[in-house]
């Protein structure tokens, strides 16, 4: 195992990336959805670390990214280590400019009310 993959990989959100950046130095670039997938897939489930809570974003993971079903642990992160690496999925809301009604399964009334988008983020300490 190289240098690189010694250290666990965070998985984060919006919210907990803050938390993370408490010291040193840091790099962050923007990442198509095939790179996020191919740096996670480097990684052996033991070794990634989900930061985050939003159940939605682990249907970003496993459905949209199309990585296998894994089970990655769970922690708080208060400081990224030098050298470590993260995958920030960052939520991008947007009222939505129409509001058109439809009718969900059990027969309520439910209005789209907002867009909802992703995008994801690399972020390494290298100080």
């Amino acid at each position: 195992m190289g240098e690189k993959l010694a250290k666990p990989l965070l998985l984060l959100d919006n919210s907990n990336m803050m938390s993370v950046l408490n010291k040193g130095e840091f790099k962050c670039s923007n990442l198509t959805f095939e790179e996020t997938k191919a740096i996670i897939e480097m990684y052996d489930e033991n070794m990634i670390l989900r930061c985050f809570t939003n159940t939605d974003i682990e249907t970003v993971i496993f459905d949209y990214l199309g990585i296998e079903k894994r089970n990655f642990e769970f922690k708080k992160i208060r400081n990224m280590r030098e050298g470590q690496d993260a995958i920030v999925f960052k939520l991008y809301v947007t009222p939505s400019e129409t509001q058109p009604v439809i009718q969900t399964d059990d027969g309520v009334e439910a209005k789209k009310i907002q867009n909802i988008y992703v995008y994801c983020q690399h972020l390494s300490r290298i100080k």
